[in-house]
């Protein structure tokens, strides 16, 4: 791992997201609760949750850190068939929870994806991607 001894405390914040496209019936079933496997989005968030949690144990070199926020949501987008994922982590430390955000958003669409798969595989995950990161010496990050 990277020595991150000589650095300082800061607010570091990040922000993240995902999108899940299905087909038209198999997102109609989602939007109506109709998923056998249960609710789908509220299991997704907890999935987001426990990812950005656990980032450390799936990303080699990530240096485990004490999250004070982990906020994951989850937004149906009729027009396109789609959910879309948001992720938000803060911690106060040392280094940024970028990983975390992102890894909080992949978890989240994969369970979307396998409580899904009974309506059909042809979904996809896509434009997983960092939004926005604070915090530490190289300043604010936007997209």
């Amino acid at each position: 791992m990277v020595d991150i001894s000589h650095k300082g405390v800061t607010v570091r914040r990040a922000k993240a997201e995902g999108f899940v496209s299905l087909k038209p019936k198999a997102f109609t079933a989602l939007a109506a609760g109709q998923s056998p496997k249960g609710d789908v989005l509220a299991t997704a968030k907890i999935a987001g949750i426990m990812a950005a949690k656990s980032t450390p144990a799936i990303v080699p070199l990530c240096h485990p850190l004490i999250l004070e926020k982990v906020n994951v949501s989850c937004e149906l987008l009729k027009g396109k068939n789609a959910v879309r994922v948001i992720s938000e982590v803060a911690c106060s430390g040392k280094t940024g929870v970028e990983m975390e955000a992102l890894a909080a958003v992949a978890a989240a669409c994969l369970t979307i994806y396998d409580m899904m798969k009974w309506a059909g595989q042809d979904m996809t995950i896509q434009g997983i991607r960092l939004l926005h990161k604070s915090g530490g010496k190289s300043g604010v990050y936007e997209r």
